[in-house]
């Protein structure tokens, strides 16, 4: 087992499981996405929100998420995610992530190590900037047509990793 980028505890709460004490399986996400937001900030990174020169505003977004459920992840055990690989790609970000249950004794063997695996992923984040356009269709006592909404929502657009954040993340990699 390889060392990891990054890696944090969190405890598991009620608010996380359903009535039996089990995590749901969406909250997966919200640990894996908990821990990405961790290591930007250790990092000394502003999340996932950026200005560029201009003003205009660049961010990430989920463009691929794939789970894979181990084990339960129970109410009241302490876990363990981590960040084990990321590839940046020329406007996306690749984290390679993993759940563990804290193991209790003393230095654990590779088949210990796998046994604490509760859930692994693959999510990719894509860097887009938003292409704000004057909303013209609005009527005067501010009421909207359902298709105008639509039509005149903020559309994305996939844009370069900025050179900064890329440059932060390579080195956190290489000392990693």
């Amino acid at each position: 087992m390889t060392t990891p980028i990054f890696a944090t505890d969190y405890n598991v709460y009620i608010n996380h499981t359903d009535a039996g004490g089990i995590v749901y399986h969406a909250n997966h996400l919200v640990f894996f996405e908990n821990c990405r937001r961790d290591w930007f900030t250790k990092l000394g990174l502003n999340g996932y929100f950026l200005k560029t020169d201009s003003g205009e505003v660049q961010h990430f977004v989920v463009s691929q998420a794939d789970l894979q459920y181990k084990r339960a992840i129970l109410l009241d055990e302490v876990i363990t995610v981590r960040i084990d690989k990321v590839e940046l790609k020329p406007a996306s970000i690749v984290f390679y992530q993993s759940i563990h249950r804290q193991q209790t004794n003393s230095p654990s063997s590779d088949r210990k190590n796998n046994e604490s695996l509760l859930s692994s992923t693959k999510i990719v984040i894509a860097c887009v900037q938003n292409q704000i356009k004057p909303d013209s269709t609005a009527k005067s006592n501010g009421d909207h047509e359902p298709n105008a909404i639509v039509a005149n929502a903020t559309p994305m657009r996939p844009i370069r990793v900025p050179q900064n954040l890329r440059s932060v993340i390579e080195q956190a990699i290489n000392e990693a």
